[in-house]
């Protein structure tokens, strides 16, 4: 399996409970992956976080250990245009306005990305559903769920259980 990391994935990590400096294995161990191709970064992701729209100042720690890693985590496949299409008028809706296409910024890539083989990819988004949204409102997981498209979505602590992480913190005491 191929899981496809959302832009959120290693800013709410670092942010909020695997900082880069207070818990190293955890990005240790997304470089294992990424070095055995297990886990890839589309380029299109990988650019929303190292140059965001608006800057972002804090995500400063993640732009510097991913442009660090990029020859190990970037994905490099090309993007099937029909494929991006198809994710963006089935999941988000047609004729999406300039403002609507803002909101969904580049996640019909990384859902296209994962359409190209969905018995082998997964996205892997910290993007919680709500299926009451519509059109440049809807959250990444319901998109995935629709019928033509039908892609497999997880969060990261469902990554995390899949491809067993853990922490060596016991053997240190």
């Amino acid at each position: 399996m191929l899981y496809l990391l959302d832009a959120n994935i290693l800013i709410d990590a670092n942010m909020y409970y695997y900082p880069i400096d207070r818990v190293p294995e955890f990005w240790d161990w997304l470089l294992m992956l990424g070095q055995t191709g297990v886990v890839k970064i589309p380029v299109e992701i990988f650019d929303e976080v190292v140059n965001p729209l608006p800057p972002v100042d804090r995500r400063d720690a993640v732009v510097g250990w991913l442009k660090e890693n990029e020859s190990i985590l970037l994905f490099l496949e090309d993007s099937r245009t029909e494929l991006v299409m198809e994710v963006a008028v089935e999941g988000y809706g047609h004729n999406l306005t300039e403002e609507e296409q803002e909101k969904i910024g580049r996640d019909p890539f990384l859902i296209a990305y994962a359409l190209v083989d969905p018995e082998n990819r997964c996205v892997v988004t910290n993007e919680r559903s709500r299926p009451s949204q519509r059109r440049g409102n809807r959250h990444i997981p319901d998109v995935c769920r629709e019928q033509n498209i039908d892609v497999r979505c997880i969060n990261v602590f469902d990554l995390i259980r899949e491809l067993d992480f853990r922490t060596d913190w016991q053997r240190r005491l």
